[in-house]
C-alpha cells in the first residue's frame, strides 16, 4: 500500500468519486474500431469537448486530463487524496471485447501515469471489458499489478444486470483477489423518455444505481459472493436508501420478491458501501442512518457539472453530523476500503 503525506488540517479528505479522461484524439479513438468512439476535442484554452463519435457530449476543463491542474484544484478545495476513475463514457461495453481490452489498457495506463504526478495524493481505478469475463479478468489483474487500487464498473452490460452469472463471476474474482469495486451508473434506461432537463442524470442515474443494488440483493447474489467483497455504489446508492422501507414491505408480502432472496433487503446493507454524493446534509444524515457510519465515503463526482462544487465542504460544515462521523466519511472509510495509509 502506498502512503500519503500528512496534512496540517484536523480531518483529512479522500474523494473517492473523481473522474479522468485521457488525451485521446479522434484519429486514435477510431483506430479501436468502435461504432461511436469517445474522444477528447481539446481547445487551446485549457478546455475541451468530450465527444461521443461525432456528437458533442460535454464541455470540460483541463483538470479532467491534466494532473497538475487537478492537484492545484485539490489544493484549492483542501482535498488530500483523490481516487480517480475513468469517465463512464469510456466503458465501451457494446464493442468487440478484444478491441475494448486494448482500449481499456490505454485508458488505465493513462490513469496510472496521471497518478505519477503525486503518488501520495492520486490513486486510480481501472476499467475493464466487462462484456467478456476472461478479458476483464486479465485486464483488472494487469492494472492492479501496475498500481491501480480498484476497478470501476458500469451498472449494466448491454442490458445485463448484476444478477447475470458472468457479472457475478467477475465480482467473485474481485473478492478473491482483494480488488475493491466502484459501480457507477451509465447508459441510462429509457433515454427516449428523458431527452430534456438533464433527466437522464436526475432520474436515470438514481434508478440505474438502485436497479444494480437490487439485482445483487433480490437475486441472492450476495448470498453466493464472498462476504469480504468490497463494493461501493456511486451517487449515494441512487434511490436505494429512500425506498428501502418499500423493498422490505414487498419482501414480506410477496413471494415473487423473496423467491431468490432469503432475507429482507435491509439485512444486506452491511454488504456494500455508497458514496456521499447527495449534496444535502439532511439527505446525508438519512443515508448514514440507513447505511451506517462505516459504509458511506466522501465522493464528489469531480469535475463534472452535477458534482459538488467544493468537495467535502458540505460534510465538514454540517451541524447534523458529529465529528467522529465526519472523520469516518471524509477519510477513514475510504482509507480502509482502498487500503490507503497515512504513515
Amino acid at each position: 500500500m502506498r502512503a500519503f503525506a500528512s496534512f496540517a488540517r484536523e480531518i483529512l479528505k479522500i474523494d473517492t468519486h473523481a473522474h479522468f479522461f485521457p488525451t485521446i484524439g479522434k484519429e486514435e479513438a477510431e483506430s479501436f474500431m468502435f461504432a461511436k468512439p469517445p474522444w477528447l476535442n481539446i481547445n487551446g484554452d485549457d478546455s475541451a469537448m468530450m465527444m461521443d463519435g461525432d456528437t458533442e457530449y460535454r464541455f470540460v476543463q483541463s483538470p479532467l486530463w491534466d494532473p497538475v491542474g487537478r492537484l492545484k484544484e485539490m489544493d484549492d478545495n483542501e482535498i488530500d487524496v483523490q481516487i480517480i476513475s475513468p469517465t463512464p463514457l469510456l466503458f465501451s461495453y457494446t464493442s468487440d471485447p478484444k478491441n475494448v481490452a486494448r482500449w481499456s489498457a490505454r485508458i488505465n495506463d493513462f490513469g496510472a501515469a496521471s497518478c505519477e504526478a503525486n503518488p501520495q495524493r492520486l490513486y486510480s481505478l481501472c476499467q475493464v471489458p466487462l462484456q467478456d469475463f476472461d478479458q476483464a479478468r486479465i485486464e483488472v489483474s494487469r492494472s492492479m499489478a501496475a498500481g491501480h487500487v480498484g476497478v470501476h464498473l458500469g451498472t449494466h452490460v448491454n442490458g445485463r444486470n448484476f444478477d447475470d452469472p458472468e457479472m457475478i463471476r467477475f465480482l467473485h474474482y474481485c473478492a478473491t483477489e482483494g480488488i475493491p469495486v466502484l459501480i457507477h451508473p451509465w447508459d441510462m434506461m429509457a433515454p427516449e423518455r428523458m431527452p430534456k432537463y438533464m433527466l437522464q442524470w436526475l432520474v436515470g442515474m438514481p434508478a440505474e444505481t438502485h436497479l444494480s443494488i437490487l439485482s445483487l440483493i433480490l437475486s441472492g447474489a450476495f448470498e453466493r459472493l464472498p462476504t469480504d467483497l468490497k463494493v461501493c455504489f456511486a451517487h449515494g446508492g441512487g434511490s436505494f436508501a429512500m425506498l428501502l422501507g418499500r423493498l422490505d414491505n414487498a419482501w414480506h408480502r410477496h413471494e415473487l420478491v423473496r423467491q431468490d432472496c432469503p432475507r429482507p433487503p435491509s439485512e444486506y446493507v452491511e454488504r456494500f458501501s455508497v458514496d456521499s454524493a447527495v449534496f444535502d446534509d439532511k439527505t446525508l444524515q438519512f443515508l448514514l442512518d440507513v447505511m451506517g457510519d462505516a459504509r458511506v465515503m466522501m465522493g464528489s463526482d469531480y469535475p463534472f457539472p452535477l458534482g459538488e462544487i467544493h468537495p467535502g465542504e458540505m460534510i465538514k460544515n454540517s451541524e447534523l453530523i458529529d465529528d467522529e462521523t465526519k472523520q469516518a466519511v471524509l477519510y477513514d472509510n475510504a482509507a480502509n476500503f482502498f487500503g490507503i495509509t497515512n504513515d
